[in-house]
């Protein structure tokens, strides 16, 4: 690089004063004529004119001023360094006195053309410098004495996307995951796709830390939008949101723009909020079930005696007031659980539950609480007498919907944490009633059991749920089917079940897509299930089909993410089309020439002859 300013300790010296205008300047054609103004200086403005001005300090008289237009950077040195120079059959060609001027000539002529090749590729025309050279009066009156040139701050033509000032004008994103990767959308000011990049970085006092978003020449559409994936953070492990800058930065010249704040999230290792409901702890029993403090007396029993006696006998009515409060409190599910053996209601609807104040006296809530404890009672034997708890659960098959905080029914809650018995069970005594609608039952996370149970890998429940009568066409909060979370998750085992299950009424499963426009196929690509490829494949899916957000097909994506192996699958066994265009007209062999790989693009290549 030119040294920018020169200052020597004595006698006279060359300096700007007064740089050039760096941007907002127009570079013309010869045949445009004269520029208009000329160049102005940096202070300029519309009402105050200024030009770039030099100055010679330490000196008085008259002096002579040269300028110059040079290039932005210093031209190469053309040297070629030979480590290995092999002298063989060397020898030494005479030429005669009369050849030597032709001889000179030709090498003359081969150097120039040479350098002028070599500065057609090297130079950048549209950033220029200004180089002052200042020339002193010797003791006979000419200028001959030169000083040390100075050489100006670039100037840029304004025609050119390097001119303009780096910008960001919007992200779509400010946020994201700490393990990166994160898809973010950027508008921007004019740039060139070959000579930007996106820098996160963070300034600390032992150096700070810098990475570069992950896109390619084919990720900037049109020059003011760019498409790329946030680089990982330096510590992965962090508890808190960590805030860091991001900017666009030239690769030639280096400048800029305004950084923008970005910032790192932990990583949530538990989206579904599997594990966390696993470790939750056990609520503890309502008081009303236990003894009070004379006895143990039990739940519809009177104060029992200080020896521990009581229980269902006698003494009821001195829990009235309380119970009538808590069956009021009850929802309506829990008295159709005793509907086949009470007939107390007569011809009440069950919406009239809540009125039971109103409705029944204390006697027919004391008789009614009676028949309900010996209905559980009896089911509570059955089930010491055989361990076959099928009695209890048919008992109380009406609650089976009732929900959590978390919105998770017990079929829910078996899944998660991994109880297959349990689940058998709950369907068992749900199957062939009207309650059987509860295995379709979506919790807060719009996650039904189905779901859960290709979240934990349990392909036995999976196979389980659907032949009972699971629906496989539901869709959780990011619009993804069992059949998604399968491909997803890269479980060939469960794709399998959920394959062989669908039937022809929801055979369109296999080609529909989450809220994000992605299809199955496009999410086993991610996990790089060539297996899961297969079946889906075989199943019907279309191998071709692209996703909604940009038109990738799964060759593309194999293709982006460098999946040599995957991509090889795609074509040579799926019949994948290698000249299929994203909606920007990208074709895979674009995305493998973007990214810089010799073999994808040979493959591509060869797969296209």
């Amino acid at each position: 690089m030119y040294d920018l300013i020169f200052i020597p300790v004595h006698g006279p010296y060359l300096q700007i004063i007064e740089e050039p205008k760096q941007r907002g300047f127009r570079f013309r054609y010869e045949c445009e004529g004269p520029s208009h103004g000329g160049l102005p200086g940096a202070s300029s403005e519309r009402n105050r004119r200024t030009y770039p001005t030099v100055k010679v300090s330490n000196y008085v008289g008259h002096a002579r001023v040269e300028i110059q237009l040079v290039t932005h950077t210093d031209p190469p040195l053309n040297t070629i360094t030979v480590h290995h120079a092999h002298m063989i059959s060397f020898c030494i060609l005479h030429v005669t006195k009369r050849g030597v001027v032709e001889v000179l000539r030709k090498r003359l002529r081969e150097e120039k053309r040479r350098i002028k090749e070599e500065l057609g590729k090297s130079t950048d025309l549209n950033i220029v410098r200004l180089k002052f050279t200042a020339y002193l009066q010797d003791s006979n009156g000419s200028f001959t004495r030169a000083l040390k040139p100075v050489v100006s701050n670039p100037i840029y033509d304004s025609k050119s996307p390097n001119a303009s000032n780096l910008k960001i004008s919007r992200m779509d994103k400010t946020s994201g995951s700490v393990l990166g990767g994160e898809e973010v959308f950027l508008l921007c000011d004019k740039v060139q796709k070959d000579d930007i990049d996106i820098r996160f970085y963070e300034e600390e006092d032992d150096g700070g830390w810098e990475a570069f978003g992950d896109f390619s020449p084919t990720d900037v559409h049109k020059q003011y939008a760019i498409v790329f994936k946030t680089p990982p953070y330096r510590c992965t492990d962090i508890t808190r949101p960590v805030t860091v800058f991001l900017q666009l930065k030239r690769k030639k010249g280096g400048d800029c723009s305004e950084p923008k704040q970005f910032t790192y999230i932990p990583h949530n290792q538990d989206k579904e909020e599997v594990q966390r409901k696993r470790m939750k702890a056990l609520p503890q029993p309502y008081d009303h079930w236990r003894g009070g403090p004379q006895g143990g007396a039990g739940a519809f029993g009177g104060p029992g005696s200080g020896t521990g006696g009581g229980g269902m006998g006698g003494g009821i009515a001195y829990y009235i007031p309380k119970l009538r409060g808590f069956l009021c409190r009850l929802p309506i599910q829990f008295f159709r659980c005793t509907q086949d053996h009470i007939e107390i209601l007569g011809a009440y609807a069950l919406s009239d539950v809540y009125f039971l104040p109103v409705l029944f006296p204390a006697t027919a809530l004391q008789s009614r609480a009676t028949l309900m404890a010996k209905c559980s009672a009896r089911a509570l034997l059955q089930y010491c007498s055989t361990g076959d708890v099928r009695p209890l659960l048919s008992l109380q098959r009406h609650l089976c919907g009732v929900q959590d905080e978390n919105g998770d029914t017990p079929l829910h809650l078996a899944i998660i944490h991994q109880q297959p018995g349990v689940v058998q069970q709950l369907i068992q005594a749900l199957n062939n009633t009207p309650q059987q609608k509860f295995i379709n039952k979506l919790n807060n996370l719009n996650q039904a059991p189905l779901h859960l149970a290709v979240i934990t890998k349990q392909a036995k429940l999976v196979e389980m749920l659907i032949k009972t009568g699971a629906d496989p066409s539901l869709q959780d909060q990011e619009g993804r089917t069992a059949l998604h979370l399968a491909a997803h998750t890269g479980d060939e085992a469960i794709l399998r079940v959920i394959l062989g299950l669908l039937g022809e009424r929801h055979a369109h499963l296999i080609n529909s897509a989450d809220f994000s426009g992605q299809y199955p196929v496009h999410l086993a690509v991610k996990k790089d299930g060539e297996h899961c490829l297969r079946l889906l494949v075989e199943a019907g899916a279309r191998i071709n089909m692209p996703e909604q957000k940009s038109g990738c097909t799964a060759l593309h994506l194999a293709v982006r993410d460098n999946l040599l192996k995957l991509a090889c699958y795609l074509i040579t066994k799926l019949k994948a089309d290698v000249n299929a265009c994203t909606y920007g007209g990208n074709s895979p062999l674009h995305f493998a020439a973007s990214q810089g790989s010799p073999p994808l693009c040979s493959m591509l290549i060869a797969a296209g002859n």
